[in-house]
């Protein structure tokens, strides 16, 4: 079919190249004078002149740029690799820390994340990765707190925020604290408030984040949380009318 119609055009343009009048041309084609015009204009030596050409314009103005595109796919992937959050408002808020310009659209992410295929979720049983904890006792309640702080987190609007969880490794109450930050304050913030619904713990096992132990001014100084914890390690008791300083066996882990 595509052979007859490149053989009709050649045919049209031979006969008018011939002297042929446009109107004879076109009533026995069955076509119109601006088909005709049209591929006699397109004639010229090479032989591909009387196939079809795409309508596809050569420049898209309010097309993303390449190089945005590939930055949303390696942001994307980094995000996937870390195990953190992946979906298109992480992606912008990580290309805003980054300042990629010009930030692309919600829409336009999720367009970019379909057209090469990065909206599959991760499957399979959870693999703990990293050192492995050491195990602290948890027969009586507020023997044990572990916390860890899980972030960021996205919610629409856009909002960004972290959760600082806590949860009595004896009883399994847990407690929930966010933040719109991970600095020292917000973490003592959080610790303090769980602690006056829960109660305070002999002992809390964190990992090595930065906003648990110091800071990157100060990597070997003490943090809040080592500050507070120290402060709460030592209690005044009162015994028939003396103060007596009494310090608790409790571990720092």
């Amino acid at each position: 079919m595509e052979n007859d119609i490149k053989q009709l055009r050649i045919l049209a343009v031979q006969r008018f190249k011939a002297g042929e009048s446009p109107e004879s041309i076109c009533i026995s084609l069955g076509k119109s004078k601006f088909w005709l015009y049209k591929w006699v204009k397109r004639y010229n030596e090479d032989p591909s002149w009387c196939e079809d050409r795409s309508c596809r314009p050569f420049a898209k103005p309010t097309r993303t740029p390449l190089e945005i595109e590939e930055i949303v796919k390696m942001v994307r992937l980094s995000l996937y690799n870390q195990d953190l959050f992946c979906g298109a408002q992480a992606i912008l808020w990580e290309m805003e820390d980054l300042g990629a310009r010009p930030l692309p659209s919600i829409r336009t992410i999720n367009r970019i994340l379909a057209r090469n295929e990065l909206t599959h979720r991760r499957t399979g049983k959870y693999k703990a990765r990293g050192t492995t904890y050491p195990v602290l006792p948890s027969t009586m309640p507020n023997q044990t707190h572990q916390a860890d702080l899980v972030g960021p987190c996205y919610l629409k609007g856009p909002v960004r925020f972290y959760s600082l969880n806590i949860v009595d490794t004896a009883t399994v109450r847990c407690g929930l604290y966010p933040s719109l930050s991970k600095s020292g304050q917000a973490i003592i913030n959080g610790f303090w408030d769980a602690w006056k619904r829960m109660g305070i713990p002999e002992r809390i096992q964190v990992d090595n984040a930065m906003s648990f132990f110091g800071s990157p001014t100060h990597p070997r100084g003490m943090g809040p949380l080592i500050r507070l914890c120290l402060h709460q390690c030592r209690a005044l008791v009162h015994t028939n009318g003396r103060t007596v300083e009494k310090r608790h066996d409790r571990e720092l882990q």
